[in-house]
């Protein structure tokens, strides 16, 4: 049974926790830290499967944002192409019914915390109007 809208982003985040390597949030928090996994909404953020009839289950589309600390060296590299595996391997291993449409390549952004490489995994869960 697919999962609800309104508790699907904590239900993924559980899915993704990995302790003592990532913190994993299933919204955006205030500060992008590095070594985490972030869950938000894509765009669009729901496909309805038919037009007006609610009782087809709609896909949800999330953005799966991983960080790592941006260094000059091969082995951050290397650590952000890691956890990119480590997280498809979670996914796959998850309950919930997704397509996993895309990662993209591994990019410097600046935020607060710093500079930061990432990268962002697209996925499109199955889920229900509830």
């Amino acid at each position: 049974m697919p999962a609800a809208i309104t508790t699907l982003r904590s239900t993924l985040a559980t899915d993704l926790t990995n302790a003592g390597v990532w913190s994993t949030f299933a919204f955006p928090p205030a500060t992008l830290l590095v070594n985490a996994c972030v869950i938000t909404p894509s765009d669009p953020y729901l496909t309805p499967s038919n037009n007006d009839v609610i009782t087809v289950s709609p896909m949800a589309n999330f953005k799966i944002l991983i960080t790592k600390p941006a260094l000059d060296n091969q082995g951050n590299l290397a650590g952000i192409e890691d956890y990119i595996l480590a997280v498809v391997t979670k996914l796959a291993a998850s309950t919930l019914v997704m397509n996993i449409s895309s990662v993209s390549a591994p990019s410097i952004i600046s935020a607060a915390s710093g500079d930061l490489l990432v990268s962002e995994i697209t996925v499109s869960i199955l889920t229900e109007w509830s």
